[in-house]
């Protein structure tokens, strides 16, 4: 691939795309085929991969929000991939379409002789019903389809010149902000909270988007690095990827103390319908994945990154950013997975086979937006500075 810097557009990206829907097609077909042998383990592995995924969209639509309402312009040049990124949304939506057919396999609420005997799950039903979930959860996409497409329309008409687009795109990000933080919250709670009905935790939805956040910001990294390797060398700069670099020293932090807080209130007032969550993620062969996670998502990434010569080295930054995107699978697997098999610890070869499958299509439908349109926000006023941008 190559980076125009005349047209600003991203150039011969196909054999990169064909080789990523090759993959995505290969690895569905052979999701498919395990579906037939084990659905229930098929819905397992499948839903892991698509709050995955789903969750560094949202990544990419927070990242676009924020600037607009703080006004920053240091990240103005990695606009319009985050805006890119935000646009791998309505795909997801299609991806949704197929859990739920699998309600029943991941769902202890929708099973009608499980709520008859159980209070819990009858005073929860009137949220906890099959057609209320669909329902809102079609809703949350449509509104995120809405905000993604609708700010970057306006990012692409800005780059024609429009005058009016910054303020609509800023009134558009304010509102869309609140809209976001509740939409993302009961994603949440609905498609892995809900897994164990009789657990909750207030603060649940912030931690699945500190996760997601980061894991964008570890996908942003390594666009941003691609970028300044392939052309874009003089408008992506070393000092955009040491404020990657910052951000993704301070979202580490940051999931680690939500993840954190949730743990410590949780296990210190010590009631049983709560702790059980924690317990099931420690025993049954899950303590060494819990302990991983807290190694490899937070203290290796975090001493790392707290040295400011390490934010200024691409090598080191996308090994981290690789880091980061791959510990965010494995939180998702051990947030969702420990719910089945009784408990016990079980990998299954389709959490490889959805992963690469709805990834490859992912990374396909991303460069194409990415090809489709100049890669830069070329005309936003704050584009200059973005591009003089020096860290102190």
């Amino acid at each position: 691939m190559k980076f125009d810097n005349k047209t600003y557009m991203l150039l011969e990206t196909g054999s990169f795309a064909r080789k990523a829907i090759i993959v995505g097609v290969v690895g569905l077909l052979l999701s498919v085929v395990g579906a037939f042998m084990d659905h229930a383990q098929f819905f397992q592995a499948y839903l892991t991969a698509f709050t995955f995924f789903t969750t560094i969209g949202l990544g990419g639509l927070f990242f676009v929000l924020i600037h607009h309402i703080t006004g920053a312009y240091w990240g103005v040049v990695m606009r319009r991939v985050a805006e890119n990124l935000a646009c791998t949304l309505p795909f997801m939506g299609l991806f949704m379409i197929p859990l739920f057919f699998g309600m029943h396999d991941l769902f202890h609420w929708t099973h009608a002789e499980a709520v008859a005997h159980d209070p819990i799950l009858q005073w929860k039903a009137p949220y906890l019903n099959t057609t209320f979930f669909i329902i809102r959860n079609i809703i949350f996409f449509v509104i995120w389809a809405w905000l993604a497409r609708g700010l970057r329309k306006l990012s692409l008409a800005q780059d024609e010149g429009d005058v009016s687009s910054l303020a609509k795109m800023r009134r558009k990000a304010a509102g869309g902000t609140v809209l976001f933080a509740i939409t993302v919250t009961l994603f949440a709670f609905d498609w892995i909270m809900s897994l164990d009905p009789h657990w909750f935790s207030t603060i649940f939805g912030v931690y699945v988007f500190s996760g997601g956040f980061l894991g964008a910001l570890g996908l942003l990294s390594l666009l941003a690095n691609m970028l300044r390797n392939n052309g874009a060398g003089e408008i992506i700069t070393a000092e955009h990827t040491h404020d990657f670099g910052k951000f993704l020293f301070g979202f580490t932090a940051w999931w680690a103390y939500i993840g954190g807080a949730q743990y410590f209130l949780i296990w210190y007032g010590n009631i049983p319908e709560e702790t059980i969550w924690f317990i099931h993620r420690w025993e049954h062969g899950w303590k060494g994945v819990s302990l991983f996670l807290i190694i490899f998502h937070f203290i290796v990434p975090f001493i790392i990154l707290a040295f400011r010569a390490a934010k200024r080295i691409p090598v080191l930054i996308v090994s981290i950013a690789i880091l980061v995107l791959t510990m965010h699978y494995v939180d998702h697997f051990w947030m969702i997975n420990p719910t089945f098999n009784d408990h016990h610890f079980q990998i299954s070869w389709m959490h490889v086979t959805t992963l690469l499958g709805m990834g490859g299509l992912f990374i396909w439908w991303l460069f194409w937006k990415m090809a489709s349109a100049p890669i830069i926000a070329m005309n936003d006023p704050k584009y200059q500075k973005s591009v003089e941008h020096t860290v102190h």
